[in-house]
């Protein structure tokens, strides 16, 4: 009898933005919710991920000593290195796709995004294994309008063809590395890594995401954090 092959991937989690849009001095990473940082509660739900091996948690030079101790505080087990983020996000990733071998596959995720299940990130890997690549999404609540130049409504799309996607995203590490080094030499600038790995033609399989795996970006968002995190814990 053969044995399965294991589906796991290692997860790399890019936490090297700022506060600007926080309206804040302190890195969002670092707020709490429910007295827990927000970067704590998103290396939590990893640990707990059957699916994930070891994490590289990517950061900027002056929070490396700040996210060593919550790695302490917190008990976070699969830490295989932090290391310091680039000028974009593009750089950040690459940097922690540096800490990995090509073999495998990687999920990618935001810092900021802390309420992601364990449940969640086990279906994106076992999907990525099955379709090569794979991205949580959701199909918004609200009617979404195409605008013209002047602002004026072009079209109203079918709300059930879009999603809103989320992160973490899983891809074959190879075809990752690939995409980051081909966009480099282009100048191409995606706004996540399924727009990377799209420019290089590679086909994303979009999984049914979460509503409350929100990204805790501007101030309006804490308070709604601190609701989800309660009806979470109920």
């Amino acid at each position: 009898m053969t044995q399965k092959t294991k589906k796991s991937a290692s997860a790399i989690i890019v936490a090297a933005g700022s506060g600007n849009r926080m309206g804040t001095d302190i890195n969002k990473q670092f707020l709490l919710i429910d007295e827990i940082p927000v970067l704590a509660r998103t290396l939590k739900a990893f640990d707990k991920s059957n699916s994930i091996d070891n994490i590289i948690v990517v950061a900027k030079q002056e929070d490396i000593l700040l996210v060593n101790d919550l790695v302490r505080e917190f008990d976070i087990s699969k830490i295989k290195a932090i290391v310091p983020g680039g000028k974009t996000r593009q750089e950040s990733v690459m940097n922690g796709l540096n800490q990995i071998k090509n073999d495998g596959f990687v999920a990618v995720h935001d810092g900021a995004r802390p309420f992601v299940s364990p449940k969640l990130i086990d279906k994106l890997v076992n999907d990525a294994f099955e379709y090569g690549a794979s991205a949580p999404g959701v199909v918004p609540k609200d009617t979404v309008k195409v605008a013209d130049n002047l602002d004026f409504v072009e079209k109203t799309p079918n709300r059930e063809t879009l999603r809103l996607i989320q992160t973490p995203q899983v891809f074959r590490t190879d075809e990752l590395k690939l995409a980051y080094i081909r966009a480099k030499e282009s100048g191409f600038e995606g706004t996540d890594d399924c727009s990377i790995v799209e420019n290089m033609g590679i086909p994303v399989h979009l999984t049914s995401g979460e509503y409350t795996n929100i990204k805790v970006t501007t101030p309006e968002d804490l308070p709604i954090a601190e609701a989800i995190c309660a009806y979470l814990e109920k």
